[in-house]
């Protein structure tokens, strides 16, 4: 057996220790174990919100994205779409035009993002289950229906089928010249359409979309062939990647071709660099915690250096005297880090399993807090356990190591 290892677990067992040594000890011990267990809750937490979000966001994103690289719009053709309709991996193509509009209901207006779809929107992604009012089809009987958020409903007080009132949709008229007309009647195009459906998924797109038919919006923005984005949704038994570099590689480099996670860069970015930050200031303070490590060992090597001594008469090297304080931290923040992250992943399978902590909204879209373990957050706060025990357990370890063994003995 390990001569250092067995040395360091009888000083780390032993009863004989000062009191004042295993006070110290045990409160390390719980430091590290509270540091741990709060660095796993903080660390799902945030997974769990970025779950979150791609799940909110996965209801109305496609799961690729084709858009210009230069300008907001493109011409499309046939055979754009027949090439991007028969390439491996390709279940489904919808056409897009998205732009500002100023809608209009009764005395009251806001600016919405209007999106007109082909038929197939709805098969290309999953906005319909989150229908909370009226029908979500955009055709009904040859007739165009207007599918709004909540937000945009209540701000308005919008009531669907009203065909006494119906919305009217007003963009600016391209004419070709540098100045806006002063008469509304020819500064804009306007048209009218019934709302049939309202959605909920997230606040920013409830507050803020309106979906249309393509043609009805083709009509109001004067687009012509010409198309803000294609949607794509790939089929099941095709790796989205792969996909993705088969459509860049067939359409070119004038398009961009955006995955999920890319549609939404800047908020998924945004959360990891919170989670960071997170880790890093949660790292500090179980270092914080961690300094009592440093203060058990150097009392322990005070208190053992008769110990030492004897040791080292009997052969011992500086190596082996050194190696057995700093398996005694080792020890000491090991038992802490195992019991913080039990508790951690106790405490996180709960909140999963039973939502112990609820988000205290009433309108929240989860009823609790979201949270979800990750092997890489364990083995991240496996490993600056480690560097941190190393760090307070080399000066103590370092010091006994020397000695004089003759005013020792």
């Amino acid at each position: 057996m390990n001569v250092s290892l067995l040395i360091a677990r009888r000083y780390f067992s032993s009863k004989k220790k000062r009191n004042i040594i295993s006070i110290i000890s045990n409160i390390s011990m719980i430091g590290v174990a509270v540091g741990t267990m709060s660095l796993i809750i903080v660390l799902s937490v945030f997974n769990g919100l970025e779950d979150l979000v791609r799940t909110l966001y996965g209801k109305s994103d496609p799961d690729l994205l084709i858009t210009a690289v230069e300008g907001k719009s493109f011409e499309v053709n046939n055979t754009l779409l027949n090439r991007l309709r028969t390439a491996p991996g390709v279940s489904l193509v919808t056409e897009v035009i998205e732009d500002n509009a100023l809608l209009q209901y009764h005395d009251r207006q806001m600016v919405v993002k209007m999106k007109g779809v082909t038929g197939n929107y709805f098969a290309q992604t999953n906005i319909d289950s989150s229908i909370v009012e009226g029908d979500h089809r955009l055709r009904r009987g040859g007739e165009a229906y207007a599918l709004i958020g909540a937000g945009v409903q209540h701000e308005l007080s919008i009531a669907l089928d009203n065909r006494f009132s119906p919305l009217r949709l007003l963009y600016p008229r391209n004419t070709g010249k540098r100045t806006l007309s002063m008469n509304p009647e020819n500064a804009f195009s306007e048209q009218s359409i019934l709302a049939g459906g309202v959605f909920l998924i997230e606040q920013q797109i409830d507050n803020s979309y309106v979906f249309v038919p393509l043609d009805f919006a083709e009509e109001l923005l004067q687009y012509g062939n010409r198309r803000t984005a294609l949607e794509v949704r790939v089929a099941e038994d095709y790796p989205v990647e792969e996909t993705q570099a088969d459509i860049q590689r067939l359409i070119g480099p004038k398009f961009k071709v955006l995955n999920s996670d890319e549609q939404h860069v800047s908020l998924l970015k945004a959360i990891k660099v919170e989670k960071m930050f997170v880790f890093i200031t949660f790292a500090f303070i179980l270092l914080i915690a961690s300094l009592n490590i440093f203060f058990s060992l150097s009392m322990l090597v005070i208190d053992k250096r008769k110990d030492i001594a004897i040791l080292m008469a009997m052969g011992a090297t500086n190596r082996t005297v050194r190696n057995v304080f700093l398996l005694e931290g080792a020890i000491v923040a090991l038992v802490g880090a195992v019991v913080g992250l039990v508790l951690g992943m106790t405490i996180c399978w709960l909140q999963q399993t039973f939502g112990l902590v609820s988000m205290g909204m009433a309108t929240s879209v989860v009823d609790s807090y979201p949270v979800k373990m990750q092997s890489s957050d364990i083995v991240l706060t496996s490993i600056a356990i480690i560097i941190i025990t190393i760090s307070v357990s080399i000066r103590p370890a370092l010091n006994a190591s020397r000695l004089d063994v003759r005013e020792n003995l």
